[in-house]
């Protein structure tokens, strides 16, 4: 016999042969829960994508099956069950049968008799490991450790970054402050076979000569009044690892010498000490001066030069590299999102046309706390003019007759077309139709814009 049930908001489903059949059929799990939150019906995909069986899962409550992200706090069918409103492809993640973690997207219904009343509940969710795979394949392209880019000219550094790393030569940063020249020193270091070993980082510019010296090399007990006991330098402590050596241009001449001996002879010797200690560690140096004029004006050793650019990275700023501004700041929501346990979605397109419109003199580093700043006010939703800095509104004119205008709406057009690739799992004609245009629209648009796109589309599925 066939019973008639009404689901969600009036849709009728018969509970029977063709409709199990209907439900055996498709990709996506489906469960039904009575009022005691037991599960009463568990489809064939459902079983595929927890690894449990419809036996074992019938008659349990749903959030042992389950153990869902959403089941303590959040639950989709519980919140269904309390607006009488539709819960529609929400993010998850559930954890199968063999602990694996396995991010899902969400709906669910109510599920009514023929009077009206409500007996339960069904939810269908949609295995994302695929989509996720797809987000990681693109992520990877435009990361490298904490950095994030997709213009050209990181692309050529990321591209050469494996074999810097691989190498133990001595490496010179060079770029204006703000840019990220630590970030990349660290990203050199985890990629090498020292990645295991410290990372030691000194600020050369932050401490007077005297006690850069000691901090450099560190010092025996009784080298000079105070000295009650015996202190590691820098040097001492990178041992194994590496050694970022920042504002390297900022070291006077004396020690410019002592660091020459070091990178030559692989020792150094402790202040007070008699003996010289062997030193393995990699070099990272950075400055934000051009090294080379500061050679030839005579402020710089030549030799101690020669020594520490044998690979020499260019770091661009910020303004020569604005295709970067929407992803950094995805980037930087993302992270602040995570650090201050908010729920920020996104910044409206006025404030990413201001952004793209600035010259920030500050660089990466500028960008970041213009939107720290905006997190302090902006407890929800998206992040307004009103949220930003009254300095930098004020003060960022854009530019149209140096294509600022024109700059800030194709990142703006291309922030847009992501996104809408991402909500849509990458399906392409999906997304046009989101859009409001003809997929041939979308196609050129992502070819003129440079939209990077993974191999495979949201709908392939993986075959068993």
């Amino acid at each position: 016999m066939t019973k008639t049930v009404r689901q969600g908001q009036g849709s009728i489903i018969s509970k029977g042969a063709p409709t199990e059949a209907i439900l055996e059929s498709i990709s996506d799990g489906v469960f039904t829960v009575d009022d005691g939150w037991r599960i009463t019906s568990f489809n064939r995909a459902a079983e595929e994508i927890t690894g449990v069986s419809r036996q074992e899962a019938i008659g349990r409550q749903c959030s042992e099956v389950f153990r869902a992200s959403m089941c303590e706090t959040g639950c989709a069918l519980r919140q269904t069950k309390e607006t009488g409103f539709p819960v529609i492809n929400k993010s998850a993640f559930i954890i199968d049968a063999e602990g694996n973690r396995i991010p899902i997207s969400v709906s669910t219904a109510l599920l009514r008799d023929e009077e009206g009343f409500v007996f339960g509940g069904a939810e269908t969710f949609r295995d994302l490991s695929l989509v996720e795979e797809l987000r990681k394949e693109l992520e990877s392209r435009f990361r490298v450790s904490d950095m994030v880019s997709r213009s050209p000219l990181m692309r050529r550094i990321f591209d050469i970054l494996p074999q810097v790393a691989n190498s133990d030569s001595t490496v010179l940063i060079q770029g204006e402050t703000g840019t990220g020249k630590e970030l990349l020193a660290r990203a050199i270091h985890n990629q090498s076979h020292r990645s295991r070993g410290p990372f030691v980082a000194v600020s050369c510019a932050a401490l007077p000569d005297t006690l850069l010296e000691s901090e450099l090399f560190g010092y025996k007990a009784g080298a000079f009044t105070g000295a009650n006991k015996d202190k590691p330098g820098r040097f001492a402590l990178a041992e194994g690892g590496t050694l970022f050596l920042d504002e390297i241009g900022e070291i006077s001449p004396a020690l410019q010498v002592r660091l020459l001996r070091v990178l030559q002879e692989k020792t150094f010797d402790p202040l007070g000490s008699t003996r010289s200690v062997h030193s393995d560690i990699r070099v990272i140096t950075a400055t934000n001066r051009d090294l080379a004029g500061h050679v030839k004006k005579g402020g710089f050793r030549q030799d101690l030069f020669y020594r520490i650019n044998v690979v020499r990275i260019d770091l661009p700023p910020l303004r020569k590299r604005k295709e970067d501004i929407p992803l950094l700041v995805e980037h930087f929501v993302a992270r602040f999102n995570s650090k201050q346990d908010k729920a920020i979605s996104s910044v409206s397109p006025e404030v990413i046309a201001l952004l793209m419109a600035h010259e920030y003199s500050g660089n990466i580093r500028e960008l970041e706390n213009i939107i720290e700043h905006a997190f302090v006010l902006c407890s929800e939703g998206q992040i307004e003019m009103h949220h930003l800095p009254e300095d930098f509104i004020t003060g960022t004119h854009p530019s149209p007759e140096q294509g600022g205008m024109n700059i800030a709406f194709r990142a703006l057009e291309s922030q847009m077309i992501r996104q809408a690739l991402r909500r849509n799992h990458y399906n392409r004609a999906a997304a046009a139709r989101e859009l409001g245009m003809h997929k041939s629209t979308l196609f050129r648009k992502i070819k003129a814009l440079g939209v990077s796109l993974p191999k495979r589309d949201g709908r392939s599925r993986s075959k068993n």
